[in-house]
């Protein structure tokens, strides 16, 4: 079985957009609020071209994402099939040996992802009533920061 992570490229855009519209429809809280068309062309055009992106590779198969911007995580998604194998946690944790300070938002009501976080060393700093963001959940700012001793 073939596992590792790399650098994710234009022709992944597909693979990527299906994992995150597989992904988020495991989250029951969250309105539909966009077609899978709508979300393929999000990630080609918004999340492909403006961060920088690692995909989580499974026998050949993308399995799961990350994409990080200035610092900040933008999207951190794993295919339904492959929760619980540890892809995250690798994703997560090959992200941030090249940081020294990360930061995310993620809904309240996401406790799995909330649990997951704090395990790797982030802190809530901020919760809001997610009025600013796009589905109007209420959401939590998280921060880590590498320490130095």
């Amino acid at each position: 079985m073939e596992n590792h992570i790399r650098l994710a490229e234009q022709q992944d855009a597909d693979a990527i957009a299906s994992v995150f519209t597989r992904s988020r429809s495991l989250l029951g809280f969250l309105p539909k609020l966009h077609t899978a068309e709508e979300d393929r062309h999000f990630i080609e055009t918004v999340v492909l071209a403006e961060n920088s992106v690692r995909v989580a590779i499974e026998n050949h198969r993308i399995c799961g994402f990350i994409a990080v911007k200035n610092g900040w995580i933008d999207h951190l998604y794993i295919d339904p099939d492959h929760l619980g194998k540890g892809m995250g946690s690798r994703l997560l944790i090959n992200t941030m040996a090249d940081a020294t300070h990360l930061k995310l938002w993620t809904f309240q009501q996401n406790q799995h992802a909330r649990r997951f976080y704090e395990y790797h060393g982030f802190t809530p700093d901020l919760m809001t009533d997610g009025g600013e963001n796009e589905e109007k959940q209420p959401d939590v700012l998280y921060v880590w920061s590498r320490t130095t001793s």
